[in-house]
């Protein structure tokens, strides 16, 4: 697990370029991991549909089977609580990812924040920063927050 989290941050610190695809996609999926767990972390209390929103979220994103999507999650958390700063995970996404897949990630980390039904000021906060870091705009942002919106208040009248 070490060796894991050892090769992540050394992947962030090589030249573009010099990893492998493999790699490069490794850090990419931990990347996002991590911002998605950070979002489920900031308020304090860890709910079990924002567990469940997070693996559908990364899933959707990067077809892993469970076992290594359980895993992956559990580096992310790992990861997260030591992670003093989000510039080393979204400078890999600004380099790697199109407009729209960083777009993508802010409408994750929203669908994260609306899971548990309490949108904290905490959750808002977190998402504005990181969607500031991977230059998604204004707009942009404003549309994924609704879109998450949206998607959560379907599922919750489905659910009801």
């Amino acid at each position: 697990m070490l060796q894991i989290l050892k090769e992540f941050f050394e992947s962030l610190m090589a030249p573009a370029g010099s990893q492998s695809p493999q790699a490069r996609e490794r850090t990419l999926q931990l990347a996002t991991a991590v911002l998605l767990v950070e979002v489920m972390r900031v308020d304090g209390n860890t709910h079990a549909a924002q567990q469940v929103t997070i693996m559908t979220a990364l899933r959707e994103r990067f077809a892993l089977p469970d076992d290594a999507l359980a895993q992956l999650v559990e580096q992310a958390r790992q990861t997260a609580e030591t992670a003093n700063d989000y510039y080393r995970f979204t400078s890999s996404m600004n380099e790697e990812f199109t407009q729209a897949q960083k777009i993508q990630v802010v409408e994750a980390m929203w669908q994260v924040a609306y899971a548990d039904a309490r949108l904290d000021e905490n959750e808002i906060s977190l998402i504005g920063k990181i969607a500031d870091l991977l230059y998604v705009t204004q707009g942009e942002y404003i549309g994924a927050k609704m879109r998450a919106k949206e998607a959560a208040q379907l599922g919750s009248s489905q659910g009801a």
